[in-house]
């Protein structure tokens, strides 16, 4: 199993939950940078531990206090280990950055992405419409990461994205969430932690870490009624596919 989104430097022990990720049978996590000081150690963790990758890019909210600094992650975007630009987007809903600069840095990064080839993945919480907006002259590979807003779903699916589920989509109140699980095709489906927030139900209260997104996964077969190995497979291979992975 791969855990597509985990914030693992922002984790108590980052090194043991690699570790307890791998008993609990998954293989790769991909861990997320989200300032320039951060994407610097989400390399030094995939250095450090075979099948951990990263993702790097700046965050809406540090639009404002790093937008400058969006060529500083080219040279580590072209480490081996980097596998995508993210998560990266717009952020209207706590706007901890002015949404002109949020929209600015977010066009920065995804021209980044098409000059290196890279797959993009998107956060994005009250911007729906300019999300969908600014992506849509993007031509390469989209990940909308923790995915909440069922009102984007068509258009996603009808662009070809990926959409990727985390441990929220486990919790009783999340009927519609569910439901849109339901509707997405097989092969653009990706399972997350967002570790160490959302933790799935049958840990929720506690830090959230990779292992967990065995439990997404298994909310996942149910709400699909799909079989949970599967749907593991299946999983395992979007994400080779989505992020070029070995």
């Amino acid at each position: 199993m791969i855990d597509t989104h985990a914030h693992l430097d922002a984790l108590d022990d980052p090194d043991g939950a690699v570790g307890r990720a791998a008993e609990a049978g998954v293989a790769k996590i991909l861990t997320v940078g989200t300032t320039i000081e951060g994407c610097r150690t989400a390399l030094e963790l995939a250095d450090a531990h075979e099948g951990v990758f990263a993702i790097l890019g700046i965050h809406p909210h540090e639009a404002a206090s790093e937008g400058g600094r969006v060529a500083e992650l080219e040279p580590l975007l072209r480490h081996p280990s980097a596998v995508a630009i993210g998560e990266i987007g717009l952020d209207f809903y706590r706007d901890l950055a002015p949404r002109a600069e949020q929209r600015k840095v977010f066009a920065s990064e995804l021209a980044l992405a098409e000059l290196l080839g890279k797959p993009v993945v998107i956060h994005t919480r009250a911007a729906d419409n300019d999300t969908l907006d600014v992506l849509s002259s993007f031509a390469g590979t989209v990940v909308l990461h923790c995915f909440s807003s069922a009102r984007l779903l068509p258009v996603a699916l009808e662009r070809g994205y990926y959409i990727s589920f985390a441990g929220n989509v486990t919790y009783p109140n999340a009927s519609e969430l569910r439901l849109a699980a339901t509707q997405v095709p097989a092969d653009r489906l990706l399972a997350e932690t967002d570790c160490p927030y959302l933790a799935p139900q049958p840990v929720r209260g506690r830090p959230n870490e990779p292992a967990n997104v065995m439990h997404t996964l298994a909310g996942l077969a149910a709400t699909r009624g799909d079989d949970p190995g599967e749907l593991e497979g299946q999983i395992e291979s979007n994400a080779k596919v989505a992020f070029q992975l070995p």
